[in-house]
């Protein structure tokens, strides 16, 4: 018998969905499936409320482990053969929830030479989150073996403004019947079970050498170089932020606060005005930067890490 385990965070519920659907396939004829959702001590709020979104930021970015319910024993006990790991990217970096879990003793115990598969839901930049994602996999020993990244499709500035009427509202409908339902589409979540065959075949022979390409020939990633480069120097800038406020107090704190309302002000000016201009510049140097897209694309749709 085959060991599959699905461990994730969703505040939502939209990314239980998409793995749910993944991992449709490969349960029965041999092979079990477990699910292990992690549960922060102090959850965080849905629907956000503004001030408490933002000032997640800093510790969210940085990377500061939350305190979490660790996984049952019966969880802990078992030796996996495969392992799902879904997640959603908050500030450009892996959910604190799921940050959390792959600091604790838990997911070494659970990880340890074992294959996984990372799924990615997000509005669109995910390629710096998996790169933290891929070194939080090394340090606990981990084998990497596919990945899939499920997005919303709409243009940028879209799914800015639907992403946050969903977060602040709760709500998963058209913005005033007018704008798309926010995040990924109910066709792509419906969709996502077609990657079920071949983990399920990676699986049986327990030979993972071809999975990534056999996902990409479904479409499991698709890299942005314009998103490429903003994610990048979104990193850097959030850097210099996220260090700013963390020595303005604990969350909450009325000195803080204040500050992370000038950076609630820096996002979206640098979501409506640097962005555009970002891609402008991109637009011009499309040419000459022909291959390195080529090599930054290769790399960031599959599995390796590079050696900092």
């Amino acid at each position: 018998m085959k060991e599959v385990l699905v461990i994730y965070y969703t505040q939502s519920g939209q990314l239980f969905d998409i793995l749910e659907n993944i991992a449709a396939p490969l349960g029965g004829g041999q092979v079990n499936i477990s699910y292990h959702k992690i549960t922060l001590n102090e959850p965080f709020p849905f629907p956000w409320t503004k001030d408490k979104f933002y000032d997640a930021f800093p510790e969210s970015f940085l990377q500061i482990p939350s305190k979490i319910h660790p996984p049952i024993q019966e969880i802990l006990t078992k030796k996996y053969d495969l392992i799902l790991l879904g997640y959603q990217v908050w500030f450009l970096t892996p959910s604190p929830a799921i940050n959390s879990f792959l600091k604790s003793p838990e997911a070494k115990t659970l990880l340890e030479n074992t294959p996984v598969v990372t799924v990615v839901a997000c509005r669109n930049m995910w390629i710096q989150a998996q790169e933290k994602m891929k070194r939080l996999l090394v340090e606990n020993q981990a084998k990497l073996v596919g990945h899939i990244a499920l997005v919303d499709r709409h243009i940028n500035h879209i799914s800015v403004i639907t992403i946050a009427y969903w977060m602040f509202s709760g709500k998963k409908d058209r913005m005033w019947g007018i704008f798309p339902k926010p995040g990924i589409s109910d066709k792509e979540i419906n969709n996502a079970s077609k990657f079920g065959k071949p983990i399920r075949e990676a699986l049986m022979t327990n030979d993972y050498k071809a999975l990534q390409h056999n996902l990409l020939a479904l479409d499991a990633v698709r890299v942005n170089p314009y998103l490429i480069k903003t994610d990048e120097r979104g990193n850097i800038v959030f850097s210099k932020w996220a260090n700013l406020l963390i020595k303005k107090g604990v969350p909450g704190h009325p000195s803080r606060l204040k500050w992370i309302g000038l950076f609630k002000f820096y996002l979206k000016f640098a979501i409506w005005v640097i962005a555009p201009i970002v891609f402008i510049v991109f637009l011009l140097t499309y040419l000459p930067t022909t291959h390195k897209r080529k090599r930054d694309k290769e790399y960031y749709s599959s599995v390796l890490l590079k050696e900092e």
